[in-house]
């Protein structure tokens, strides 16, 4: 008696794992319809707005430019920081009609000796290509181990959802990267402002003790983001 699998319960059983791990694993819900055109001038909320999304534009109102997004051809200003980094977003905020799509990219510029500062997105994997320049893309383990390398341009990086990370221009030239992400809108988390620049402030206190400095310390850090 012949007990192996036979091609199409393998075949079967593929597919139907393929769907289970998809379901579970997918940061944004499945579409209901062809699209949902986020009105973003809507007053009502769907859980927030996300994950389930904004509110669709009636089909009647939505047209070819709800389709297309033009802001990554803008050159961006890498001086308007400290970090001497800029990051455009394509997301749903920028890009209504990523609505339910579990999809979204940034551009990001960094001038030469700048930095992406270490950051985590809650909502979303990271994949990029830097298209211009020499990167270094690092990042985190939650066991504590560091991954990095070096990139050119066309060179292509992965960061698993929720670790921290960052990309530092190593080059003598500016930098661009374009990144994606299985999110519509996933959040960022920017280490340095978060901890420094929280309104109301964090406790000095807790900073230096966590960081095994001085207040006096914490102070002197925080002093440098307030504009």
């Amino acid at each position: 008696m012949n007990s192996q699998p036979t091609p199409l319960l393998c075949i079967t059983t593929l597919f139907l794992l393929l769907l289970t791990t998809t379901h579970t694993s997918s940061a944004d819900p499945e579409p209901l319809q062809d699209f949902c055109v986020a009105d973003l001038q809507s007053t009502t909320t769907i859980n927030g707005k996300f994950p389930t999304g904004f509110p669709c534009k009636p089909a009647s109102q939505v047209t070819s430019d709800d389709f297309f997004f033009s802001g990554f051809t803008n050159e961006a200003n890498t001086s308007s920081n400290d970090f001497g980094s800029f990051v455009t977003p394509g997301n749903v905020e920028a890009f209504p009609g990523l609505n339910t799509l579990g999809i979204s990219m940034n551009r990001v510029d960094i001038a030469p000796g700048g930095i992406n500062p270490p950051h985590h997105h809650p909502r979303a994997s990271e994949a990029g290509v830097v298209v211009q320049g020499q990167v270094l893309v690092g990042f985190v383990t939650t066991a504590g181990v560091y991954h990095s390398r070096v990139l050119a341009a066309s060179e292509m990086f992965v960061i698993p959802r929720g670790l921290v990370h960052f990309q530092l221009n190593v080059g003598i030239e500016k930098a661009i990267l374009i990144t994606s992400f299985n999110s519509q809108l996933p959040g960022s988390v920017v280490a340095p402002l978060a901890l420094f620049a929280a309104e109301p402030s964090v406790p000095d206190r807790v900073l230096a003790k966590s960081f095994l400095v001085g207040e006096d310390v914490v102070r002197s850090i925080k002093a440098k983001f307030i504009r």
